[in-house]
């Protein structure tokens, strides 16, 4: 399961990428990110950020401060190692190495649980990462994808279970 789960999302990764990136495109995900919880009434925070700027940002009614904080190491797990913060922690389990100290990835600043999501722009790579918190960790991966997927005009890769 874990393998074919690793793959599904590895396939995400390749095929959501952005022809461009900039804060319009920032803003419009943001916004339909958010429309998409709200539509669930799910109880996250949503945040679009690079390494150096913060582009988005939400809190949804039910959230917490912690789950802003989750949200910020997800992101920093993913602009560290350019993949989806659930795919670094399932080949984490899979090769069977611990987040800290194997892997150099303090707890305070580093999380692998899944609901941070590359922004790729093809032909550039990982400019920026989109973090949710809030959920089971597969439902904020999810809302991510889903929303990418709708705003390339594609077809999300759907998940095993």
């Amino acid at each position: 399961m874990t393998k074919a789960l690793i793959a599904a999302i590895t396939e995400q990764e390749k095929r959501l990428v952005l022809p461009t990136f900039d804060e319009a495109t920032a803003f419009d995900i943001g916004c339909a990110l958010r429309t998409h919880a709200l539509g669930i009434q799910a109880p996250v925070t949503i945040e679009i950020r690079s390494v150096n700027r913060r582009y988005f940002f939400t809190a949804l009614a039910g959230s917490t401060p912690e789950n802003q904080d989750w949200g910020r190491r997800k992101i920093n797990t993913v602009l560290r190692n350019h993949k989806s913060s659930m795919r670094v922690g399932l080949e984490h389990a899979q090769a069977g190495v611990a987040q800290w100290p194997t892997m150099a990835m303090p707890f305070e600043d580093y999380v692998t649980a899944g609901g941070a999501f590359p922004i790729t722009v093809r032909g550039v790579g990982v400019v920026a990462a989109i973090g949710i918190s809030g959920l089971p960790s597969i439902e904020d991966h999810k809302i991510s994808t889903s929303v990418l997927s709708a705003h390339l005009g594609i077809e999300d890769v759907v998940l095993p279970e």
